[in-house]
């Protein structure tokens, strides 16, 4: 009989992680004017990591961006598609590093990071005129995932405190 951890098992939860990301990822809380929002398409992809680890977490992430590409992400080239999905969503994988505040601090701060080189060199034409492209980017990105990793992050505790009752770990 095959262990309840097996591959097959976490495939499947990961599967389910990313049509759940992908559904909640068109209920926005609030959208920004030249793209970013605030929802809840984080949680599920936080949840996986808890259970399953950093490197289900960057494989299902990085599916979770190719999904969203496939389904009408906006692309300018490969390196700002790479940049602004799979790669952004990889590092939700980060939380791992410690299930506590210090590892979603790094896995936000490693998203954000892909915005802000992405918005800096693929959409430097919507900085305001004289202003430093970097420096618009930083400050239109972080506000925005800052606190979409934040309200993402509490929601995931809460789910993970019932879920963990309900649910082998790892």
């Amino acid at each position: 009989m095959p262990s309840k951890h097996s591959n097959t098992v976490i495939m499947v939860e990961g599967a389910l992680c990313v049509a759940l990301s992908v559904v909640l990822s068109y209920f926005d809380l609030f959208r920004m004017p030249q793209g970013g929002t605030i929802d809840f398409e984080l949680v599920p992809l936080i949840i996986l990591t808890y259970r399953r680890g950093f490197k289900w977490g960057f494989f299902t992430g990085f599916l979770i961006g190719i999904v969203k590409i496939v389904l009408g992400g906006y692309i300018l080239n490969p390196i700002q598609a790479a940049l602004d999905y799979p790669l952004a969503f990889m590092c939700v994988g980060l939380v791992d590093i410690h299930p506590k505040i210090i590892g979603i601090i790094v896995a936000a701060v490693g998203q954000i990071s892909c915005s802000i080189v992405s918005g800096a060199i693929f959409f430097a034409e919507y900085a305001p005129v004289g202003e430093n492209p970097w420096v618009y980017s930083f400050f239109y990105n972080a506000p925005v995932l800052g606190t979409k990793y934040l309200i993402s992050w509490i929601v995931a505790l809460i789910l993970w405190k019932a879920l963990e009752r309900e649910l082998p770990v790892r």
